[in-house]
């Protein structure tokens, strides 16, 4: 579906350039878009290379359960319905500290180990459960400490100060966490807390 969306979209923006006389700027686009693309793939590329080596290192010796463990108790409190030691924690946390460190590359393979491990315990195989409602609200509000794309991409354009973004990024993201948390709870009161 969302193929034949951007499709239409290219179709269509085209059509207005030529009906409107402005081949010219299509034409431009279509010539300097692939440089500003791989410059852009070269920016962000080492920084994430970075961040993906560091993640690595951390889930081979073990920090990544260190972690897992000492923010147990909170996801705990948030994910009441999963098991004590239950695999499903140790995902959610990676794919949570992958998030935090602007990594969605890294952070996607633990949510979609996390997803596939809440849907063993769900009861329900055909409608999504609590947990796996609640894990998709904290990945969407995307809480982030280093916003490694953003960073990059202000680099890119030759930002004077490219990190000044992460503390505003930090505050947003967390309010947008606490309001989606918020909401999620309300929501399965609402729905008398279905799992």
């Amino acid at each position: 579906m969302i193929n034949k969306l951007w499709i239409g979209l290219i179709v269509l923006g085209s059509l207005c350039l030529i009906l409107t006389g402005q081949s010219d700027v299509l034409n431009n686009q279509i010539l300097t878009s692939g440089k500003v693309t791989l410059e852009l793939v070269m920016q962000i590329f080492p920084l994430v290379s970075l961040w993906l080596g560091i993640m690595n290192i951390a889930k081979e010796s073990g920090l990544l359960q260190k972690a897992s463990n000492f923010i147990y108790p909170i996801l705990h409190k948030i994910f009441p319905d999963i098991p004590k030691g239950h695999e499903s924690f140790s995902y959610i946390s990676s794919n949570i500290i992958a998030n935090l460190f602007g990594l969605g590359n890294a952070a996607t393979p633990f949510g979609l180990k996390a997803m596939e491990s809440l849907q063993k315990l769900n009861k329900n195989k055909e409608e999504a459960s609590r947990s796996m409602i609640t894990f998709l609200v904290i990945n969407t509000c995307g809480l982030c400490f280093v916003p490694t794309t953003i960073i990059s991409l202000r680099m890119l354009y030759d930002s004077k100060n490219p990190s000044y973004i992460a503390i505003p990024c930090l505050i947003i993201s967390f309010i947008s966490l606490l309001f989606g948390l918020l909401i999620d709870k309300i929501w399965s009161k609402k729905d008398g807390g279905r799992k």
